[in-house]
């Protein structure tokens, strides 16, 4: 992998070694409503998320006459036909610009995806630090063309889409620049947990040598959590206020508390798999002290004696020699006297010589002591 982290232009960094990017998916769920929007990105900065990312449309540039005009009338409307419907879920430029400055000033990246050509001209407007593609788009040839261009660093969705799709659209977007994240995704809403492949992710990251996250659309949260203990470096959630309120994403958004939960669990895993090396810490050497065991007279023995398996056992605790030396053990001669279950500690006894033998039970050499009785 060429780039293991991404700089954007606030100082954040986004890759490995670094803590997962978190970030809401508010999209259309403020209802076209700016207070709502306002509300959102402040509580998702109360939340502890990294970044707020928004959708963008310009309506006819995105439905043909036939799509503008189609009856839209179902519970989730918000128009008679499904262009007034999108209309009435947009936020205008200059709101997106206000948010924009309210997210900034909280700390937080702000974000959105395009999905046509002038919305994204519009976005790029506003010096976005980091640029989004959805999965609708990810087969979008012109989309992924006007922002490669564009030189900033892009998060890409992969829902919906086959490996030859994914392999067109990194190709497009290496054109301009690597600088890209590739998110797992399933586009259902919800998605059923039997269909999240979380391992996919592996399969993507040796694939394109590229920073892999994850974009999820479960119920719940486990699945984002595991998402982060296999390596994802962007996690990507649907955010709402209520989920009962009316549109098709806030049953799979993440309410508030919800979300709080989220950014806790994923740093706890963060901060579980920071070591990779295999070490005994103090705690544990302290717990091993009481609950191992040491090596121990098995009855009373006498000064001379040269120890065999009956004359000793393994009792707690850990302090003394360990049951790890007890072939050492073995044919040692005894230096003093020993009470039953006092500890034998290797200035109590006298070792003799050693010589290698097999043991045919194990079919492997070991130490063998000569006398041992």
């Amino acid at each position: 992998m060429k780039n293991t982290f991404i700089e954007l232009k606030s100082g954040r960094m986004i890759g490995r070694g670094r803590p997962c990017f978190i970030i809401a998916e508010i999209g259309n769920n403020h209802q076209g409503d700016i207070a709502v929007a306002r509300k959102m990105v402040e509580t998702a900065a109360e939340i502890g998320v990294d970044a707020v990312k928004f959708q963008k449309r310009h309506t006819e540039s995105l439905l043909s006459r036939e799509g503008l005009d189609a009856p839209y009338t179902g519970p989730n409307s918000f128009g008679k036909t499904y262009g007034e419907h999108r209309d009435a879920l947009e936020l205008s430029v200059e709101e997106m610009k206000e948010l924009k400055i309210l997210a900034e000033s909280l700390g937080l990246v702000f974000f959105a995806s395009a999905w046509d050509g002038v919305s994204l001209g519009q976005l790029l407007d506003m010096d976005l630090e980091v640029l989004k593609i959805c999965s609708a788009d990810l087969v979008n040839v012109p989309i992924l063309r006007q922002a490669g261009a564009a030189n900033i660093p892009i998060i890409l969705s992969t829902g919906m889409s086959t490996l030859e799709e994914i392999d067109r659209a990194v190709a497009e977007l290496k054109y301009f620049h690597d600088e890209i994240v590739l998110l797992h995704c399933n586009s259902s809403y919800p998605c059923a947990d039997e269909e999240i492949c979380l391992p996919v992710m592996n399969s993507i990251r040796e694939r394109y040598g590229l920073l892999v996250g994850y974009s999820g659309h479960e119920r719940g949260i486990a699945p984002s959590v595991g998402a982060v203990a296999m390596g994802a470096c962007v996690i990507e959630r649907h955010f709402t206020l209520d989920k009962t309120m009316r549109g098709t994403d806030h049953v799979a958004s993440l309410e508030p508390e919800e979300f709080a939960r989220l950014v806790s669990m994923i740093r706890e895993v963060e901060t579980a798999s920071a070591n990779w090396e295999k070490r005994v810490f103090e705690g544990e050497a302290n717990v091993a002290k009481k609950l191992r065991k040491s090596i121990v007279a098995a009855r009373d023995l006498r000064a001379g004696m040269i120890l065999g398996p009956g004359d000793i056992t393994v009792k707690s605790p850990g302090t003394g020699v360990s049951p790890l030396d007890w072939d050492d053990m073995i044919g040692a001669k005894l230096l003093e006297n020993i009470k039953k279950d006092k500890m034998i500690l290797w200035d109590m006894v006298s070792a003799v010589p050693v010589k290698t033998v097999i043991r045919p039970e194990y079919g492997e050499k070991v130490l063998s002591l000569f006398g041992a009785s």
